[in-house]
């Protein structure tokens, strides 16, 4: 069996902030209950991980008890959470991804500047409550181009649009041509907020996937970025799978066994050792050899939060806890073990919507 590994594939650089947050704050503060708003990245085994070691994850501010330590996923929150936790005394950690700051920014500015704005994404999504919480008044949430001509909007010629950072760039195109067409003085972001990352991978997928017999994708079912990388790959022609971990891969999806070849990727948000895991299933059963495919280089990395800043600084002395997700993007020896490697370059720049 071939099996391909994209690169860039799983962590992202705002998932490893968010996960390095949730590990110094443990550190930080081990006599104290941490929570974690929301899960502070959708996937099932990093959010089980942090369970395992005494991490209380919450879906109110309101189970967050007065005077307590919780951190901000990394989805970003409404304004009134924000408020709320101060109102209640509590040590507040802010996880957000700094792109989905970016995007929260962008939406404050553009409301006190009179516009109304168009938000694309799917209007449960945590990003998307976060978002339209700078606004909420002068938002709407657009989810489908068929959507678009039901709108109805104050003023034609003060609108402007912004996206969830983790749609298929495919749809969000689609979403705002349709926007483009009814409303023609509809005013650009001042940069596309769907994020690096996001089209990173999507276009890795679809640069290969037209390629391989299979595709699986390393995730979990809430997350949107990985159920839009199974999208893609199936749109480019390849039977695709969203699995959690090796224990979900069903061997009937190879009818031509050790003959086949296979696309392991993984969304923004899983870990590489779950990558790991699938690949040796597969070499394990079927033999093969694994082939890295460097599609794009990917070398961004964000500063931790503030507060967590300024607490650290306050405790020069503590020794911080190793983290409890491996996070390399690389083929790691420890990870994979003895298989057969082959590097290849697949470079082309990815299109933006």
């Amino acid at each position: 069996m071939r099996v391909i590994l994209p690169n860039p594939r799983g962590f992202c650089a705002g998932v490893h902030m968010a996960i390095d947050v949730v590990d110094r704050v443990v550190s930080l503060f081990p006599d104290r209950q941490v929570y974690v708003y929301h899960e502070i990245v959708h996937n099932r085994h990093v959010v089980e991980r942090f369970q395992a070691k005494g991490v209380r994850f919450v879906e109110q501010i309101a189970d967050v008890p007065d005077g307590a330590v919780v951190v901000f996923s990394a989805h970003g929150i409404p304004p009134s959470v924000r408020e709320e936790a101060q109102g209640r005394g509590l040590t507040s950690i802010d996880a957000t991804c700094p792109l989905v700051t970016k995007v929260h920014s962008e939406a404050s500015r553009s409301a006190a500047k009179g516009y109304q704005i168009l938000l694309v994404g799917h209007a449960d999504h945590q990003e998307i409550i976060g978002t339209r919480g700078e606004a909420p008044e002068d938002t709407i949430v657009v989810e489908s181009a068929d959507q678009v001509a039901s709108l109805e909007v104050r003023d034609e010629s003060k609108l402007t649009y912004l996206t969830q950072t983790t749609l298929s760039t495919d749809d969000a195109a689609a979403i705002v041509h349709a926007l483009r067409e009814r409303f023609p003085k509809l005013r650009e972001p001042s940069s596309s907020t769907i994020c690096y990352a996001t089209t990173n991978r999507q276009h890795a997928v679809r640069q290969i996937a037209p390629e391989v017999d299979v595709t699986l994708v390393v995730g979990s079912r809430n997350s949107s970025n990985s159920v839009r990388l199974t999208e893609i790959a199936e749109a480019a022609g390849s039977p695709a799978h969203l699995i959690d971990d090796a224990s979900e891969i069903d061997h009937n999806w190879f009818p031509r066994a050790g003959e086949s070849s296979v696309l392991v990727t993984a969304g923004a948000s899983a870990p590489e050792d779950l990558v790991a895991g699938v690949c040796r299933e597969l070499l394990s059963t079927y033999g093969g050899q694994l082939e890295r495919w460097d599609v794009i280089d990917e070398d961004v990395e964000f500063a931790l939060p503030g507060a967590l800043r300024r607490i650290i600084r306050e405790r020069p002395d503590e020794v911080m806890s190793e983290s409890i997700v491996i996070r390399s993007s690389e083929i790691d020896a420890e990870l994979y073990g003895s298989v057969p490697l082959t590097v290849s370059a697949r470079s082309e720049p990815p299109t933006s919507i």
